[in-house]
């Protein structure tokens, strides 16, 4: 049986683009033998579609669209994710389905059976899980389809099951020799091989050939890494799919050969994920051209370079923004980046601006000592000159904090965190410059002093960023544990960290939320990230004790 796996990046609410894309997908398959072809989970419509599915007109659309896309289907059986009517009330008014194409109609229907309710996910919300599950049968073979969390419940791969009932067993119960997947499975480190292996897991006990299409591309926070798979009965790799690109895969399951997989380092699946989520998120937005400042710093660096991979050179504009306290190091370094990626580079002072506020201001903070004030005036100040040239020349603009500073509060309001998409938001500082020396591995393209001159916001006199802040390799492991992994501060403690560093740490992250919660969205790369996937109140007063 020869299956056509149709991996491909659906724009939310693009019915129209998503139906083109998916036929010429379809027709690819066909031409290149496939008997029977499946598409990701409600690609139609696009996933996640949130509180649109709210909406009966978007409903409507994506029944229409369902409903021609059908009309265009032939012989070969398609199957795909779309959104339905839930005819049994009472309950949730819609379905997260599956239905099978085939001579110009809908074949056949079945919901997902597991609403996941965790880290980013909602589905809960918004859906009626199916009451029961049946094979689709087929040229003489049942197919169990299942949708995406159906798969992730096997009680032989996770040592903890969030749910009682495993849809994969019960469609081996009733005879099916095939499990085929249909996801929108959205990308965290090391996911890929989590994903291969737990799906291997399901193949090899069950002894039947498992095949699973998984989305690719990003909307909004969430990247989908696609990495689409075809298992053998032994749980052998047929075919893997591209990572972070679309592909179109026809695998004979009963006869072609296994496959060793050898993955890329994890810096490169991290390079390719961000890089994926920009372009995607501003070509989505309708934008076509970024602009971002250029401190001379890493981070900054790193969005650049993400940037330029994304979307060209040509479509990149990197400002450099001096005041008083900036060094020649970094307007040399930020200059010599721009030069490296051959992007445009402009330089607009913000120390005219900045003394106009000191004046404007003297008199109100005569008496009073410079600070924290002062400092994020600048910063301030070149939030406004990137947002002016945004609204000039329709450009988004891009923040360049990372998980660390965004963690700690070591950023600024309508300052550094001003912008459209936090890049690198969800990674922290010590993978910030794993990543850059990536990046220069075969040439230098991030200058080397950017790499290894001490971080610093050069908002004061000889400001460095361990000024307030412990060594980055102590606090990203304190945040891991605390972020990540929901460790409490005693157990943190136990793990060998200072008490009061720990408390500083946990403290900062409590006492900063309010400016997360303003903080553009940010690309998703950890298990845990800041945002939709972990959900804290601002006006709150419990603490660690």
């Amino acid at each position: 049986m020869k299956i056509g796996i149709l991996q491909l990046n659906s724009t939310i609410g693009d019915y129209e683009n998503n139906r083109a894309k998916l036929l010429a997908a379809y027709e690819q398959a066909v031409q290149r033998g496939a008997e029977f072809a499946i598409a990701p989970e409600l690609f139609l419509c696009g996933y996640p579609p949130r509180d649109l599915l709210l909406r009966t007109d978007f409903i409507e659309a994506n029944l229409n669209a369902l409903n021609k896309t059908a009309a265009a289907i032939g012989a070969v059986p398609l199957c795909l994710g779309y959104v339905d009517k839930n005819p049994s009330r009472p309950g949730r008014p819609l379905t997260n389905s599956a239905a099978v194409l085939q001579n110009g109609k809908i074949i056949w229907r079945q919901s997902k059976s597991l609403l996941p309710t965790y880290d980013v996910f909602d589905e809960d919300r918004y859906f009626e899980p199916a009451k029961f599950t049946t094979p689709f049968v087929f040229n003489g073979r049942k197919f169990g389809i299942t949708i995406c969390e159906d798969i992730w419940n096997d009680e032989d791969f996770w040592p903890e099951r969030r749910y009682d009932f495993d849809p994969v067993k019960e469609l081996i119960a009733q005879g099916a020799d095939m499990i085929l997947n249909i996801s929108a499975s959205p990308w965290h480190v090391g996911k890929e091989k989590t994903r291969l292996a737990m799906l291997q897991r399901v193949a090899r006990d069950e002894h039947v050939p498992l095949v699973q299409v998984n989305s690719i591309g990003a909307n909004d926070e969430l990247i989908f890494d696609g990495h689409s798979v075809a298992l053998n009965r032994k749980g052998e790799t047929l075919a893997l799919g591209k990572g972070f690109a679309e592909d179109v895969l026809v695998v004979d399951v009963d006869s072609a050969p296994a496959q060793n997989i050898s993955w890329p380092c994890k810096e490169e699946h991290l390079f390719r994920a961000l890089s994926l989520g920009i372009g995607d998120y501003v070509r989505k937005c309708g934008f076509k051209s970024i602009v971002l400042g250029l401190s001379g710093g890493i981070d900054s660096a790193i969005t650049a370079v993400l940037a330029v991979d994304a979307l060209g050179a040509d479509k990149v504009m990197g400002v450099s923004m001096p005041a008083r306290y900036s060094s020649s190091g970094s307007l040399t370094d930020a200059e010599l980046l721009a030069k490296n990626l051959g992007i445009r580079y402009e330089v607009i002072a913000i120390e005219p601006p900045f003394k106009a506020m000191e004046g404007q201001l003297g008199k109100v903070f005569a008496g009073t000592k410079p600070n924290e004030a002062e400092e994020n005036i600048q910063s301030r100040l070149r939030g406004v000159t990137l947002m002016a040239l945004s609204n000039k020349f329709g450009s988004l603009v891009l923040t360049t904090g990372n998980k660390s500073e965004m963690a700690v509060g070591y950023c600024t309001l309508y300052g550094d965190m001003c912008g459209a998409l936090a890049v690198i938001a969800d990674v922290f500082k010590t993978e910030v410059y794993d990543l850059s020396r990536w990046i220069n591995r075969d040439r230098v393209v991030i200058p080397t002093d950017s790499i290894t001159k001490p971080p610093s916001a050069e908002l004061r006199p000889d400001q460095t960023d361990q000024d307030s802040l412990p060594p980055y390799d102590v606090l990203d492991a304190i945040l891991q544990h605390y972020v990540v992994e929901n460790l409490s501060k005693d157990e943190i403690i136990k793990r060998g960290f200072a008490s009061a560093v720990v408390n500083d740490v946990i403290n900062k992250v409590t006492f900063t939320e309010y400016k997360r919660r303003q903080a553009a969205p940010g690309l998703k790369v950890s298990p845990r990230a800041f945002g939709m996937g972990r959900r804290i109140p601002v006006a709150q007063r419990f603490r660690a004790v």
